[in-house]
């Protein structure tokens, strides 16, 4: 940077669109057909999950400002709680991101299905698509290639596009004579899996805690951006969902692989539900290179932390995380490959399901962490003690609840996984005693 040069900061709308960019994926475009079999239930899943997102919203909102040196869910979980829990929140995260991997490959070849139909007639072309879509990003992010900022906010747009027009669509459209009735009774159980479900479509706000030293006033841009982004995408999110369920009849809902490019097509030809589909599919694209990036970054940051194996330090010759990278995708093969006979539909349905309860636990231990730094004085002087421990305990209440919903399966191999990781940092943790005491 030339002498006496300004650093360029971020202000709040750029952060705002970066909240927005980093949640939306693909699994909004998938979402109405995960969540058809539980019809006007998702109406009120919908606004417990927009509630619940924005509580911890405040929750990150509030530790980002408090403790600015800290940087992740990590660090609060370690300040409040120790190391073995922070290991578990990152290796939960971690695990929720090639998890959630196979959901997001899922979703946009799903969508890439409506404009090549041989993905969904050719017995396993659409896993084979899947990895290859995979694999091609494993290795431009191993090689290196890097985003410019401008790219993010053209993403952004790309992404909200289809939305858009589906809302449009449905003010357009939605009329009493039009709205396919729904004959699901309204129950706690189906709002409360719809409720686990839809949170997949926010899941990320925590990802979009810019480093303050990047950010124009950070103390006050980062959490207003954090809630105004949250907000804006659950607005966007419930608009376009609610209008595909209300007006796709749900046999054809349930089963579709495309139902944004399903529901524009019926209203207004083939060729616009060509344009949804192209552009569903490069917001998967777009979510899956920036998701891969994540899932060889974490386990490649905890190895040079000495949390995790040393193999996973090895970084290529232009300094991306190589073996963590090609172990990550690696993971995520086995998962497509497991559920390559099922349809499209049901895999992405549980992978989010699984991906979620990961996520979740760790959403669950900051919430918590809150409170406990609270306790310990962490935050005085800078909230009041009444709404920190209101918002603590209602990110914690809303984590265990949701988590519920996400049904057994979901929720034991969720916790399998993340057991999984004990053993590990068991061993990292005599390997470090042998270390010190060899020396």
């Amino acid at each position: 940077m030339p002498p006496g040069a300004r650093p360029q900061l971020l202000g709040f709308w750029m952060c705002v669109a970066l909240v927005v960019g980093n949640t939306i994926g693909s699994g909004i475009f998938m979402l109405p057909a995960s969540i058809a079999p539980y019809g006007l239930n998702s109406l009120i899943g919908w606004a417990f999950t927009t509630c619940g997102a924005l509580v911890l919203a405040v929750v990150f909102a509030r530790l980002s400002r408090a403790i600015p040196e800290a940087g992740g869910p990590y660090a609060y979980v370690r300040l409040a709680f120790g190391p073995f829990p922070a290991f578990i929140v990152a290796w939960g995260y971690w695990i929720s991101v090639w998890v959630g991997n196979v959901s997001i490959a899922t979703g946009t070849v799903s969508y890439l299905s409506s404009l090549l139909p041989w993905i969904a007639r050719v017995p396993g072309a659409s896993a084979a698509v899947s990895l290859l879509l995979l694999w091609s990003l494993t290795l431009i992010n191993w090689y290196g290639v890097k985003a410019a900022g401008w790219v993010q906010s053209v993403t952004t747009v790309l992404k909200i596009l289809p939305l858009l027009a589906v809302i449009v669509l449905g003010l357009a459209f939605l009329r009493p004579a039009a709205v396919v009735a729904s004959s699901i009774p309204i129950s706690l159980d189906g709002t409360t899996a719809s409720a686990t479900l839809t949170l997949w479509a926010l899941l990320g706000l925590e990802s979009a805690t810019v480093p303050a030293s990047k950010v124009r006033d950070p103390a006050r841009t980062i959490p207003r951006a954090t809630l105004v982004g949250t907000l804006a995408t659950a607005l966007i999110c419930v608009l376009a969902c609610t209008t595909v369920i209300l007006l796709l009849p749900q046999r054809t809902l349930a089963t579709s692989d495309a139902p944004f490019v399903d529901l524009v097509a019926r209203y207004w030809g083939g060729a616009a539900g060509k344009a949804v589909a192209v552009l569903a599919a490069i917001s998967g694209f777009g979510a899956l290179n920036g998701w891969i990036l994540l899932q060889g970054e974490m386990p490649n940051v905890m190895a040079k932390n000495g949390v995790f194996p040393s193999v996973f330090a090895q970084d290529s010759p232009r300094g991306t995380p190589s073996f963590a990278l090609w172990f990550s995708s690696a993971l995520v093969t086995v998962l497509v490959l497991m559920n390559h006979q099922k349809s499209m539909v049901s895999v992405f349905t549980f992978m989010i399901l699984l991906s979620t309860t990961a996520c979740l636990v760790t959403y669950l231990l900051c919430s918590l962490a809150l409170l406990r730094l609270q306790y310990l004085g962490r935050f005085a002087g800078t909230y009041r003690a009444g709404s920190l421990a209101l918002v603590g305990t209602l990110g914690a209440l809303y984590s265990l609840w949701a988590i519920a919903g996400a049904g057994s399966d979901a929720v034991i191999w969720g916790f399998v996984l993340l057991a999984l990781g004990a053993p590990m940092y068991l061993a990292m943790r005599r390997r470090r005693w042998r270390s010190a005491h060899a020396s």
